[in-house]
């Protein structure tokens, strides 16, 4: 009989043994899924190219965002970090997938890019590793891969690593386009997520209602032969750390 309930991680932690095995998109045993996922370099997969998010460069492009130190969440095969790096930031990445961070140390050597990459569980490294702070936080997917209740976790990763006044630039499924519209509860009965949550840009506002919005719209379509990547299925969103006054 296990009574080892005391903190808010044990809750976390609890909450995430809910779900399937094979459901895990988020914790460190998740990590062989997208190792199989990253496998085969040459599925038709829209962001295995080799391309920075058009949202990403149009922030760069007007003076939204400014050279700093930046973490790219989830960064996959680091399209977007790559492009941190050659506008000037100091880039942390990290990813739950070995196979994906190896393949974005091909990219960077290929590139001449400074890179920093790290493999694990950005929530886990956040104590650590990525402790910040960052003036970009950037995500380009993977928020939409974590359950409800690791909002928790991710929120307590910005209020630990993001600088005042840095920014949160975030990419997820858009609420009618692409992901899940199953109530948070639900996930919980059918112990995975659906292949990723949608959100609405008033549930975007809710949690991350300490930050203060700079823009919030759909990604623009981007043709194959665009140098940038765009997917309409999706939500761009830049929120501002406050300055403590």
């Amino acid at each position: 009989m296990d009574r080892n309930i005391r903190t808010v991680d044990d809750v976390l932690r609890l909450l995430d043994g809910l779900f399937a095995p094979e459901a895990d998109r988020w914790t460190a045993d998740g990590a062989s899924w997208w190792d199989g996922f990253y496998a085969d370099r040459s599925k038709p997969v829209p962001f295995f190219v080799s391309k920075p998010d058009e949202n990403l460069v149009s922030y760069l492009d007007r003076g939204l965002i400014s050279p700093g130190r930046a973490l790219d969440l989830g960064c996959g095969p680091g399209r977007n970090a790559l492009r941190l790096a050659s506008a000037g930031f100091e880039v942390d990445a990290v990813d739950l997938s070995a196979a994906a961070i190896a393949w974005a140390e091909e990219r960077a050597r290929e590139a001449g890019a400074d890179v920093r990459f790290h493999q694990g569980d950005a929530f886990a490294l956040a104590a650590t590793t990525l402790s910040g702070p960052y003036d970009l936080i950037h995500d380009s997917g993977c928020f939409h891969h974590i359950p409800p209740h690791r909002r928790i976790s991710y929120l307590a990763l910005l209020e630990r690593a993001l600088a005042p006044g840095g920014h949160l630039a975030l990419t997820c499924f858009a609420a009618g386009a692409m992901g899940s519209e199953l109530p948070d509860e639900a996930f919980y009965r059918e112990a995975g997520l659906q292949g990723g949550l949608a959100y609405t840009p008033e549930s975007l506002r809710a949690i991350f209602s300490d930050l203060t919005e700079v823009e919030l719209r759909r990604m623009n379509d981007e043709a194959a032969e665009s140098p940038l990547f765009g997917e309409s299925f999706l939500w761009t969103a830049l929120f501002r750390r406050p300055v403590a006054s």
